[in-house]
Order: structure tokens, then C-alpha cells, then sequence
């Protein structure tokens, strides 16, 4: 064999084996959504893709362990019982009655193990009703209230 078909061989072998690696770690990587409706009929190696899966945190269910924290997820009347083994952190918007979005794998038993949880933001981050702008005011109104708060505030400045 000479140099060049060495080389050729080689290069086939690692362009090959990095091609392999690429495909089973696109297919690790993939995640699907289903909703807490439809994991009761997942059947085979669909139910042991991983996936994710939202619902609202159901008020109470939320149960602190070492290494772990249990809770259940409700949606469409269904609810799903998680256990969270990741190693983050849960956020602070995981609360009772939030939403949330949780990533891993539908244990055998039924419960869903879950590495990753994401929680939705709360409302608390909207502006307060009262500090909304208020559409039906007329200009007058407006220039009142201005006036108002420039009498007891001082001039506004900038």
C-alpha cells in the first residue's frame, strides 16, 4: 500500500467516524413536545424518546428532596407526576400555579424524570393595571393629571 492510499483510508475512516458521531448525537439531542394528553398513548420507543412537556405546577405538589424534587404538572384535565434530578438550580418563578415546561424521559412507572425545568415568567413582571396608559382618556384629562403631578413633584427634569 503506498502514501497515498494510506492517507485516503484515513481520511475515509475520520470523516466516517465524525459522520457517526454527528447522527447519534442529533438523535440524542432531539426533543419532541407532547402534551400530558398524549403520553398515555405513546407506545414503544416513542415513550422512551426524550421530550418535553408543559403544564401548570398543581398548587401543593411541590416536594423538596435531597437531590431531587418531586411535583405534578396538570393540562387538558390530565396531570403527570415529575420528579426533577437535574443539577441547576430550579428558578424562582417555579411556584405553585405557574407554568412550566419540564425536559427528560417518561419513567416506566409512569412518572416523568425530568433534567431540565423552565418555569413562564410571572405576571408580576406586567406593569399594574393602574400604571397601564389609559386609552379612554381625552388629552384634557392627560394634561390635568400632568398638571397635577407637576404641582406636588416639581418640574420634571432631563
Amino acid at each position: 500500500m503506498n502514501k497515498q492510499t494510506k492517507f485516503v483510508v484515513a481520511a475515509v475512516i475520520v470523516v466516517g467516524s465524525l459522520g457517526w458521531l454527528a447522527v447519534v448525537g442529533a438523535k440524542e439531542s432531539k426533543t419532541y413536545y407532547h402534551t400530558i394528553a398524549e403520553l398515555s398513548a405513546l407506545k414503544g420507543a416513542e415513550a422512551r424518546h426524550r421530550m418535553r412537556v408543559g403544564g401548570t405546577v398543581r398548587a401543593g405538589s411541590i416536594a423538596r428532596y435531597t437531590g431531587r424534587v418531586d411535583f405534578v404538572i396538570e393540562g387538558e384535565g390530565k396531570s403527570l407526576p415529575v420528579s426533577y434530578t437535574g443539577s441547576d438550580p430550579l428558578p424562582d418563578t417555579f411556584v405553585d400555579n405557574s407554568q412550566a415546561l419540564v425536559e427528560g424521559r417518561l419513567a416506566p412507572n409512569g412518572t416523568f424524570v425530568a433534567d431540565k425545568v423552565q418555569a413562564k415568567c410571572a405576571s408580576k413582571y406586567e406593569a399594574a393595571p393602574d400604571q397601564q396608559k389609559k386609552q379612554h382618556e381625552t388629552p384634557r384629562i392627560r394634561s390635568e393629571r400632568a398638571r397635577w403631578f407637576a404641582v406636588r413633584l416639581g418640574p420634571a427634569t432631563s
